[in-house]
């Protein structure tokens, strides 16, 4: 356990005690027969815990436990279950977005057909829909690169129905002519900082957006009323605690800060959500203003901190910033969405304020140059106070290993990114492959993981990823390892770490009994687990089975 921890450890433990905060006795509730995964590294197992009011207040074996409760506490025999901590996912995107008809292109979970298959599956979505009725489509890097695949195609096919053709990375946007009207986009339109509208030789659009063109335009294409966006937390929650999920922390793309602002703390309680700031672009710079008068509520369960800005794109589209050439096109080495004045900008306002700096950074260049500033700006201390994270970090390098564990830097990886296969190989080379998308590799050099969803958001599906990494197998890790890069480490990477993401003395009780022993069965079994218990804050928000409406008082001990 490394020493940072041993002192987060007792600091926890001092700081918030075991009681609930309240006058009178706080309710107990005692598991018993229990196979706890702790994630504290100096006592990862336990056998039993102690739930006093909203925090743990004793945890570890049997009899010792038992010893802590009091005389009104009551005891839930799991029947030798596995209880985790909560799952905390770093990297979620909670947005509702305008209703649309999904258009399929066949069963392809990564799509990349031709724009002949999309032509045809437009053209049969047209014909069995009402005008006017939003169109949306998932492409891959083929389509994105297709100039035949442009506004004029997309207009004849789809002449009254808006069209929202979507790389399924989320880098590249293709709209026609009725969804650039819908989007208030017109010909005169300037490239917003960070991003660009392709335009032909008459400069008029083609339809095609690329980067903070198309974040830059988002909200306009999202539900924007109070009621939508509670509502969308609200989902979120309901399918999170049937998963063990208890935090989330959510990339704001495409949400109003404005909206925010009026339903903040009414977004789906009691599930905690971490709002983060995601600033779009115009033509003349970042637009920061509406995003820092956004507070959250002194109690609130839902909290705001961190900005997180997009540097570059994906290898997916060949936007990812790197280093050499992509294997499987000669000179393209992908871009930076902003120079490195703006991100030298950035990450000063970072040094200033003491907001944490979320810097997306795929390839291996675009990491290089943010650990680089980070350098030139600041010393170490000041960056390791402020935990810089670095969201995907798939190019992370081994000669970029030492400074990134310098400076604090937090890799927050995304399991489901671990399985482009393929068109990874593709893109990358052998070479590459070797070291692409380092997860053992970022915690056996002493930096800080933690996983988010960025996608599906069941943690088992993503644990499974995380313990196979179909890219990389020498990057995969133990299931104990993902479980508490999932918890703990994703608690760290938003400064939470003396309040959750450790089942401990202190710590508050979020936690899940889970419907499989996901240290035990084999990997491909992972995904079909749930949980039975959910609990948050000491209180049961998931409990089908009735355990703690069924506790039996503790009795004689």
């Amino acid at each position: 356990m490394p020493s940072s921890f041993r002192r987060l450890a007792l600091a926890a433990a001092a700081l918030f005690g075991c009681g609930g905060g309240s006058e009178s006795a706080p309710e107990e509730f005692l598991l018993l027969n229990a196979k706890v995964f702790t994630a504290d590294f100096e006592a990862p197992w336990a056998e039993a815990l102690l739930i006093r009011g909203d925090r743990i207040a004793a945890v570890g074996r049997t009899a010792d436990v038992r010893a802590a409760a009091s005389a009104g506490a009551r005891m839930i025999d799991l029947g030798g279950k596995t209880v985790v901590p909560g799952f905390n996912d770093a990297h979620d995107h909670v947005t509702p977005s305008l209703p649309a008809v999904q258009v399929s292109t066949g069963p392809d979970p990564l799509p990349d057909p031709p724009f002949r298959v999309v032509a045809e599956s437009l053209r049969a979505a047209v014909a069995r829909t009402a005008p006017g009725t939003r169109l949306r489509v998932a492409v891959g890097e083929r389509v994105l690169s297709d100039p035949a695949a442009r506004r004029p195609a997309l207009d004849l096919i789809a002449p009254a129905h808006p069209v929202e053709v979507q790389a399924w990375s989320g880098h590249g946007l293709i709209l026609n002519s009725a969804a650039l009207s819908a989007a208030g986009l017109a010909d005169s339109t300037p490239d917003p900082l960070g991003g660009r509208f392709e335009r032909d030789r008459s400069g008029r659009l083609t339809g095609l957006l690329e980067e903070y063109a198309a974040y830059s335009i988002w909200s306009r294409m999202a539900v924007q009323t109070d009621s939508a966006v509670r509502a969308a937390f609200a989902a979120r929650a309901d399918e999170a605690i049937r998963l063990g999920i208890t935090s989330i922390q959510n990339m704001s793309t495409g949400l109003d800060p404005a909206v925010l602002g009026r339903v903040l703390d009414s977004l789906g309680a009691p599930i905690r959500v971490r709002i983060i700031r995601l600033p779009t672009t115009s033509a003349t710079g970042r637009v920061t203003e509406p995003w820092q008068a956004l507070r959250s509520a002194e109690g609130s369960w839902a909290t705001v901190s961190g900005t997180k800005y997009v540097l570059d794109g994906t290898p997916v589209e060949r936007l990812a910033a790197m280093r050499r050439p992509y294997s499987d096109r000669p000179g393209a080495v992908g871009r930076l969405n902003f120079p490195p004045d703006t991100l030298r900008a950035i990450l000063q306002d970072a040094l200033t304020t003491g907001d944490q700096p979320m810097i997306h950074a795929v390839g291996d260049s675009a990491v290089g140059i943010v650990l680089g500033l980070m350098t030139e700006l600041g010393p170490d201390s000041a960056w390791r106070r402020i935990r810089p994270r670095i969201e995907h970090g798939d190019g992370l390098s081994p000669d970029q290993y030492a400074l990134a564990q310098r400076l604090g830097a937090i890799v927050v990886q995304n399991p489901s990114h671990l399985t482009l296969g393929p068109l990874a190989a593709a893109r990358y080379g052998p070479a590459r492959m070797a070291i692409l998308q380092p997860l053992k590799s970022v915690l056996s050099n002493g930096m800080m993981l933690a996983l988010g969803s960025d996608g599906p958001i069941n943690p088992f599906l993503n644990i499974m990823f995380a313990v196979m990494h179909p890219d990389n197998p020498a990057e995969a890790l133990t299931v104990e390892q993902a479980v508490r890069a999932y918890t703990l480490g994703s608690a760290f990477a938003e400064h939470q770490e003396l309040r959750k993401g450790r089942l401990a003395i202190g710590m508050l009780a979020d936690l899940a009994v889970l419907s499989q022993d996901i240290f035990t069965i084999p990997a491909p079994q992972l995904p079909a687990t749930t949980s039975v218990l959910t609990v948050i804050g000491g209180k049961p928000v998931l409990d089908p089975g009735g355990l703690f409406a069924g506790a039996q008082p503790i009795g004689d001990r």
